[in-house]
Parts: C-alpha cells; sequence; structure tokens
C-alpha cells in the first residue's frame, strides 16, 4: 500500500499519508491493508490470519459474532441476542430479567426465526454486472437492468451449492462483489446474563465510558438436530486485553457516509435524520407510557424500548456532529481538494463530468417526498404484525414476477432467509402491536396530513387508537398456517378480511409508488454517478481508501488505549469490578442481579471489565471479536463512546473509542457469579 501512496503527490500525498497513519477504515478482507499494518503496527498480517479470522466470524441479524469452539458455541452481545431470548420468555420464564444458563446441551432452545452465516468466499462480479447494463446510465431502466444482473449472479450460486449468495454493492458501484456465505438456521440459546448486568448502566451511560456491562450471550449453531462442526474458531485468551495492545475486530458495520458527497450529507442533516428522530422520540415515549401499566407490559415492551432508545441517541449525536460547523467544514474541504484534483486531471475531468451536480439535483428534488417513503414504505417500526402482513402481501405477488424484476428482498437467492423469519412461531403480544401502531397512525397522520390519499384509507374517519384496534383485533397472522394460506396465494391476500392484510393492502399502492420514485430518481442516478466519483479517487489513492461500510465483514484494526475527556481529564483503557460496585446504586439503571450482590467476596475486583480502543466501528459491529495478534479473543464489542458517533462522517480517533467487554472480566463473572464450568471447559479455561 505504501508503495502505491509514493507516487501522488501534493495534497493527494498528504490526504493518503494521514489516513495511512491512523487507525481508520473498515476495511474488506480480500484489499486488507498489510502495508498500513505493519507500517504502524509493526505486524505481518498474513493470508492465514486473515482466513482464520473470517471463517470465524459470523453475521447475525443486523450484528456480528464470532465462533468460539468446534462444537458450534457461538459468541455475540446480549443486546445482539436480546430478540431471541425475548422470544423465548414468557411472564413464566422471563430470561430477559433472570437470565438463561443451558447446563446440557439438551437444555438449549431454539431461537425463533435466527439465522447466522458465515462468509465461505468472496468473488469479484463487477464485469458481470455491467455487462447487464444495456440501457442508459442514470435511467431507471439501467437501474433495473443492474437489479436483474445482480439478481441472476446471486441465484446461480445458491443454486449451485445451496450457500445464501449476496451481490454487495462497493465503492458506491464501481465494484460489486459476491458474497457467499454458510447459514445457520437453528441456532440455540446457550447462556445470557440478567438484564440488569448486561445493560447494567441503561440509557444513560449508552453510548458513553467508563462503562460496567457483561454485555454478552454464547449460542449454538445445530446441523441436523445435532452441534454444528466448526474446525475454524477463535480461542480465548488467557491473558486478555492488556494496555496499549494491538486489536483487530472482525465484523459486519452497517453503514457509514465517509465517503458520500457533501449534497448528501446535508440531505441527512436537514431531512432524513430529523424526521427519524422524531419517530423514535414517539415510539419510545408510546412504548413507555404502555410499559408503566404492569411489570408483564414492561416485559413485552423492554427489547423494543432497548432498540429504540439505542437508534435515537445514535442518530441524535450523529445529527449534533452533523450540526457542527467543523465537521461540515472539513467535509467540504476534502470533497473540494477531490473537485480541484479531478479537474486538473483532463481524463478524470471528462470521466467524473457533472457527477457531483447530478448527486445534488437527484436529492434536492428528492427531500420532499422522504416523509412519504419514511411513512410508508419503512412503515410502523417495531410491529411484528406489520412485518408480517407486508411480506404476506407482497410475497405472491413478486414470486409470480421474473426473479430479475422482483424487488431486491424477494428474489430467489433471499427467499430462503426472508421465509424462515417470516414462518418463525414468535410470540406476539397484541396489546403492544396495538400500541406501536397507533404511534405510526398518529405519525402518518401528523406528517402527511389528514388529507392524504392513504391516511384517509387507513384511518377510515376513526382515531388512530380506534384504528389499531381495528386492525389488530381483526388478525389472525399469529396464526403460522394461516400465514402460510394467505402467502401461497395472491388471490387469497386479494379476498382476505383480515385486519392486518387489510392495512397493509391499503399502504401498499402508495408504499410502492413512493419507493420506484426513490429507486428511478435518485438510486438510478447515484449509481450512474457514484462510481464515476469513486473510479476518481481509485485513480488519485489507489487502494487507500477502503468502501463505506455495507453490512458485510469487514476488518478493523488499533490499539488499546485510554483518552483525555472533554474535561481534560485522563480517562483510563479499562474499568473493573471495583467500579462496577462503587457506580450500583440498587435502583434502575444501576441495579446489580441479586447473585452478583450475594458472590460479591468471591470476585477479583481488580479484573478488568470493560476496556476502549481505537478501532474503527460502528452500528452492526455489536458482537464484534477482538482478537489480539495471536488470533485469540481479548473482548466483544458492545458499544462507542458518544466521541465516535461523528465517526459515520468522518473518522477522528483523539476521544473517539470502541468499548468493549473484556475477555478477564467474561470468565471471572462466568465461573465466580454463574458457576459454568462446562461453558469454561468448551472454551479451553477449565480450571483457569
Amino acid at each position: 500500500m505504501y508503495r502505491l501512496l509514493k507516487c501522488v503527490c501534493g495534497l493527494t500525498l498528504t490526504l493518503a499519508v494521514a489516513a495511512l497513519l491512523a487507525d481508520e477504515g473498515m476495511w474488506l478482507f480480500n484489499q486488507a491493508p498489510k502495508d498500513q499494518i505493519m507500517h504502524r503496527y509493526g505486524f505481518e498480517l498474513t493470508g492465514a490470519f486473515l482466513d482464520q479470522l473470517r471463517l470465524a466470524s459470523v453475521k447475525t441479524p443486523g450484528a456480528s459474532a464470532s465462533i468460539v469452539s468446534p462444537n458450534g458455541l457461538i459468541f455475540t452481545n446480549h443486546h445482539v441476542a436480546s430478540g431471541c431470548i425475548q422470544r423465548l420468555s414468557s411472564a413464566r420464564h422471563n430470561y430477559m430479567a433472570g437470565g438463561f444458563h443451558a447446563a446440557r446441551e439438551s437444555d438449549e432452545l431454539r431461537c425463533p426465526g435466527m439465522e447466522v452465516t458465515v462468509l465461505l468466499r468472496i468473488q469479484d462480479v463487477t464485469a458481470r454486472v455491467n455487462a447487464g447494463v444495456q440501457a442508459r446510465p442514470g435511467t431507471p431502466e439501467a437501474n433495473e437492468q443492474r437489479r436483474a444482473a445482480m439478481s441472476a449472479v446471486e441465484k446461480e450460486c445458491a443454486a449451485a451449492a445451496g450457500n445464501r449468495c449476496d451481490v454487495v454493492t462497493l465503492y458506491s458501484g464501481a465494484l460489486y462483489h459476491l458474497y457467499e456465505s454458510r447459514k445457520h438456521t437453528d441456532v440455540r440459546l446457550v447462556f445470557a446474563p440478567e438484564f440488569d448486568i448486561a445493560f447494567f448502566g441503561g440509557d444513560p451511560d449508552n453510548f458513553t465510558y467508563p462503562r460496567y456491562c457483561l454485555d454478552v450471550t454464547f449460542l449454538r449453531a445445530y446441523e441436523n438436530g445435532r452441534p454444528a462442526q466448526t474446525p475454524r474458531y477463535l480461542q480465548w485468551s488467557r491473558q486478555g486485553a492488556r494496555d496499549g495492545e494491538t486489536v483487530f475486530v472482525s465484523g459486519h458495520p452497517g453503514s457509514t457516509d465517509r465517503f458520500i458527497t457533501l449534497a448528501q450529507v446535508e440531505y441527512l442533516r436537514d431531512t432524513s435524520y430529523p424526521l427519524s428522530i422524531a419517530y423514535w422520540e414517539a415510539a419510545i415515549a408510546a412504548l413507555k407510557t404502555y410499559g408503566a401499566h404492569s411489570a408483564e407490559n414492561a416485559r413485552v415492551a423492554r427489547d423494543k424500548v432497548f432498540r429504540a432508545e439505542n437508534s435515537l441517541k445514535a442518530r441524535t449525536w450523529e445529527l449534533k456532529g452533523l450540526r457542527e460547523a467543523s465537521l461540515l467544514q472539513r467535509k467540504r474541504q476534502r470533497e473540494q481538494a477531490l473537485r480541484d484534483r479531478i479537474r486538473k486531471d483532463a481524463q478524470l475531468r471528462q470521466s467524473v463530468g457533472s457527477a457531483f451536480e447530478d448527486i445534488a439535483a437527484a436529492y434536492q428534488q428528492w427531500a420532499p417526498r422522504y416523509k412519504e417513503y419514511q411513512s410508508l414504505e419503512r412503515g410502523p417500526l417495531y410491529s411484528d404484525l406489520f412485518r408480517i402482513a407486508r411480506h404476506v402481501v407482497r410475497l405472491p405477488e413478486e414470486k409470480a414476477k421474473p426473479n430479475g424484476q422482483r424487488l431486491r428482498e424477494y428474489n430467489d437467492a433471499a427467499l430462503a432467509s426472508l421465509e424462515v423469519d417470516l414462518y418463525a412461531q414468535t410470540p406476539i403480544t397484541e396489546s403492544v402491536e396495538v400500541t406501536v401502531l397507533a404511534t405510526w397512525l398518529r405519525f402518518i397522520e401528523q406528517h402527511l396530513g389528514a388529507g392524504h390519499e392513504t391516511v384517509n384509507a387507513v384511518l377510515g374517519g376513526r382515531t388512530p387508537e380506534q384504528a389499531a384496534q381495528l386492525y389488530v383485533g381483526a388478525t389472525r397472522l399469529k396464526d403460522l398456517a394461516e400465514r402460510k394460506r394467505l402467502a401461497a396465494s395472491l388471490d387469497a391476500v386479494k379476498s382476505s378480511q383480515d385486519g392486518m392484510v387489510r392495512l397493509a393492502r391499503l399502504v401498499d399502492p402508495a408504499a410502492r409508488a413512493v419507493r420506484k420514485a426513490y429507486e428511478d430518481g435518485v438510486v438510478a442516478v447515484e449509481t450512474a454517478a457514484a462510481p464515476r466519483v469513486a473510479r476518481a479517487r481509485f485513480a488519485l489513492f489507489g487502494a487507500a481508501e477502503y468502501p463505506d461500510a455495507t453490512g458485510t465483514l469487514r476488518l478493523s484494526f488499533g490499539a488499546v488505549k485510554g483518552y483525555r475527556n472533554a474535561q481534560g481529564q485522563p480517562v483510563a483503557f479499562a474499568t473493573d469490578f471495583t467500579g462496577l460496585y462503587a457506580r450500583a446504586t440498587g435502583q434502575e439503571p444501576y441495579r446489580l442481579p441479586e447473585r452478583w450482590l450475594k458472590l460479591k467476596s468471591t470476585l477479583d475486583l481488580k479484573t478488568p471489565f470493560n476496556f476502549v480502543s481505537t478501532a474503527d466501528i460502528i452500528g452492526g459491529n455489536s458482537g464484534s471479536p477482538a482478537v489480539n495478534t495471536r488470533g485469540e479473543i481479548v473482548g466483544v464489542i458492545f458499544d462507542g463512546n458518544l466521541e465516535a458517533m461523528p465517526n459515520r462522517f468522518l473518522y477522528d480517533d483523539a476521544q473517539a473509542r470502541a468499548v468493549l467487554v473484556a475477555a478477564q472480566g467474561i470468565v471471572e463473572a462466568l465461573r465466580r457469579i454463574y458457576r459454568a464450568e462446562k461453558l469454561l471447559t468448551e472454551l479451553g479455561l477449565a480450571g483457569r
């Protein structure tokens, strides 16, 4: 990598070297920055090291995990597995509150609707995808042809090996890679601590540091009713994380916006973020009011509240960063430097053309319609019944189309995974469904207006609360057989009088129309214009820049390292159990589980519990393993601090940190608090 940079001069070299000397980057495994890591940390990143880490890394729904034994044992966060834990819980067996520990394999409980994958191989299919596009770039026809080409590649791959296959768009469409992954659809819960210790400090401490959380869970992948054989797994470090140590993080960061244009950043600041934040605020208020009525309501709503509060806090601080003049000024300077460099090169100037202007115009035209897209196509967040109803309504209609003409989530390669979720036997509480649905109906009434045709149709002269009661009270979608019957027949869907199916049908025409407007007016322009900018970056920087995160497997690296806070005070790299007990007040969210109070004297209170690193992460990295240079687990990512939130747009490690649960603290808790000797033995830590 360093050799590629030496031939670049002036400002380009300055920018590239600045990136080279920092811990920045969510790198593709097939484009790992070996020279950069050697230059910064003196460590030779070998192909064998990368292969071992890749084949032991796991993608969970929206997050990350790792394989930690040859018998399918999977290690992740409690909050990553909370959907499983919540679905397995009941008023009688509240595993969220009381925790779960399977003493025997026969006690391990299957997570409804959960699928995890392991990346087997990556193939560059850029030429094949581009060959399928014959229409003029930037047109809806070109966008449809590109989707069809991607779907064809995925279908061929899935048919050949029976694996999950996804064509991933990288560098804004300059590259297309095929990711082939092994699927596990039988995933079972092995161990989970109590919510009070997993999320100690609650929302007030979320995205802060110091932290004191045992945010961990162990799952197990099964095949044919037996634990999966997983010879590629990560061993546990005996020493754990140490100050100044080099660590590598392997995970699935969801999305970043570091390489989008300034016009796109301003769109997020002025249009997208404020509306999303307003919705989350309304949802949280409604769910908390619902939960306050009873202990059972609080149990049912807890996971939804956590997810909503987590999203709200992240977006709020990201928006705060966007509104700071310094961040926008840095983005503006970087874009101007790139455009100046392009302008000085006749070949680059011609190839980029009006790409920046085209993207800006597309977002300017789209912005007034975003509230309709947020309201109707995204639909009511946290409603299991609406999510099911939408799939039931769309699935038979989409399956009747040629594979390449379907919405992407319904193409042949994606159907198996969609059906795992759709046909999972999960508990649904009607009262909380009414709450989240009424919240959404109030939101669309407020933001689209009472005169909007779809709003009028779904409310039908009723209040949002009355309409929500009507739709939820008249549905049978909790019945798995009914879901399957409807999803198998378009005629059955069209004639159904089921309440939630009727609601999904009423919303669908306008939702599809606004989605098509977005894909034709924004996506089509982006897929034509953004790759021209990305190719110019390639010409100037070579492989010195990684692509924005896409929810696919990436490698990050950094040091275990403290920092100075905003007051200039030093913040140590690690916390310990002494700090945990000092922070505990006995009141939520600083209440410790009973066993932690009873067994305090058994703990080595100086054991590192949580720690921080400069590794570059974002949402989706939750559950990512952190390994040392021997490839051993020293911790697991579970958060970032507030100072890291603007890293979505520009990386800075002066104060921004990834926050992890320390391997030492996990072992100490498993041994002293939970007496989990069988689990420790499987981790290779018996009697240590």
